[in-house]
């Protein structure tokens, strides 16, 4: 199991994600699950990776691919080159198609699951900062103003804080302490999902990212935003009225 989250707003985009990997409970890995690309001046973009990790190891390595090809051979169309995000996240689409329609079958003859969940995030010259969500058949949705945020993984334990939280007029200050809450949730109440945190932040029309940075689990910020939170909630748990006389 695994937790990301990327979060859409005015001021830019903020991506984390832990980095556990566990195929029951005595077979647990350590393995990234956010990627970067980047063309100075001209665009940066982030995925986010969850499921069936050989699925999207093979996605990565085909998007990759095309990046070196590319070098060599103008005509090839990569991530780094299309004309738009939504055409990077068709591009990404294309290549979770391939890996599915190749090992689905035989990976669930094994028993296992090959279901896999990609998020695209980005933002290119002469677009807008764009947040897509890609399903394992390939097909995929847009973060909107009424949706400015997608989770995949073990999501649910870090949906309040950004339910609570997000809107497009959201700071990306706050954005970030934000996710990093909602990581801290989920950490605190499933042990599938753990240190260290890979946290991108792409800047509105920077091209750039501001923040490209792993949080280990000896990070003195993000233990302060943790204690200070589980402080703030016992707070305002004790200033809550008593409903029994």
């Amino acid at each position: 199991m695994t937790y990301c989250v990327a979060v859409r707003v005015d001021q830019g985009l903020v991506m984390l994600s832990d980095t556990r990997t566990n195929a029951g409970m005595d077979n647990i890995a350590r393995f990234r699950k956010s990627f970067t690309y980047h063309v100075p001046g001209e665009r940066a973009i982030t995925l986010l990776c969850s499921g069936n990790l050989s699925i999207t190891q093979g996605v990565k390595t085909m998007l990759s691919r095309a990046i070196r090809e590319a070098e060599s051979d103008p005509e090839v169309e990569t991530i780094l080159n299309c004309d738009t995000m939504h055409r990077a996240a068709q591009l990404v689409g294309d290549a979770m198609r391939t890996m599915q329609g190749r090992y689905r079958e035989s990976i669930a003859m094994d028993g296992a699951a090959a279901s896999a969940s990609i998020m695209i995030a980005g933002q290119r010259r002469g677009g807008k900062p764009r947040l897509y969500l890609i399903y394992s058949a390939g097909n995929f949705i847009e973060a909107t103003e009424d949706t400015p945020f997608f989770q995949i993984g073990e999501h649910k334990y870090g949906k309040p804080i950004l339910d609570r939280i997000i809107q497009r007029e959201t700071s990306l200050e706050d954005a970030t302490k934000a996710v990093l809450v909602s990581m801290d949730s989920t950490l605190r109440s499933n042990l599938s999902v753990g240190m260290p945190l890979d946290l991108t932040v792409i800047e509105t029309d920077s091209f750039d990212f501001r923040v490209r940075t792993r949080i280990e689990a000896d990070n003195e910020e993000f233990a302060m935003i943790s204690q200070g939170w589980s402080a703030a909630l016992r707070k305002g748990f004790e200033d809550l009225p008593n409903v029994l006389d």
